[in-house]
């Protein structure tokens, strides 16, 4: 186990050479606004990027306005959406989100992350991806699958619960980083170093550990 100044040093070199293989990482997911965006990210969820744009594609021009969503058919939706799994879920979450934010936050998603995490389907990783993205604010690190996968393989993190891993990530990874920093691990994790068994000596970042 790592102390916490070798961790700094190791989330340093990791970072910069991060920044070497992808120095223009940004989020794959398409939308045309803020609750486009918080909608593409609740879909997310088990799914990848891809197919959820798939979905939004079309989904989104279907529900143009704000009030399409909060006027939906629950039953209608969760065809719209079937394909990115646990539709029944999301469905439920995303019009209930929808209603929660007409009526509390007058139609506008919220700024702020106390705010966001009042909202149906929403967690710190979700939160952390729209603030970044919609308002550029960096209250945390967004623990998605790769981020988890990957900060456990090169020892940032003993940990397994994507909370816990974001408070130990947040003590080595400098904040002006932590936005860039899930990107970075999400294009690395599909270029270089999947979960599929493979041969870690080919992957960049193994030669730093």
């Amino acid at each position: 186990m790592l102390s916490l100044v070798e961790r700094k040093k190791l989330a340093g070199k990791i970072l910069s050479k991060l920044n070497e293989l992808f120095p223009d990482t940004k989020i794959v997911l398409k939308y045309s606004n803020y609750w486009e965006l918080l909608v593409a990210v609740i879909l997310s969820a088990q799914c990848t990027d891809v197919q959820v744009n798939k979905v939004t594609e079309k989904l989104f021009k279907k529900h143009r306005s704000f009030d399409d969503y909060v006027n939906a058919n629950v039953s209608e939706f969760e065809q719209d959406i079937r394909s990115t799994g646990f539709y029944h879920n999301k469905a439920k979450n995303i019009l209930a989100t929808a209603k929660i934010i007409k009526k509390k936050f007058n139609g506008k998603v919220p700024g702020s992350m106390v705010d966001l995490l009042t909202l149906k389907g929403v967690a710190r990783k979700t939160a952390n991806v729209v603030l970044g993205n919609a308002f550029g604010i960096y209250e945390g690190i967004a623990v998605d699958t790769h981020v988890r996968r990957l900060s456990k393989l090169y020892g940032l993190t003993d940990l397994d619960d994507p909370d816990k891993i974001e408070q130990d990530l947040m003590k080595i990874i400098p904040q002006k980083d932590w936005f860039k920093f899930t990107y970075l691990l999400i294009d690395y994790g599909r270029k270089y170093c999947t979960a599929r068994k493979h041969d870690h000596q080919n992957c960049p970042l193994f030669l730093l550990k």
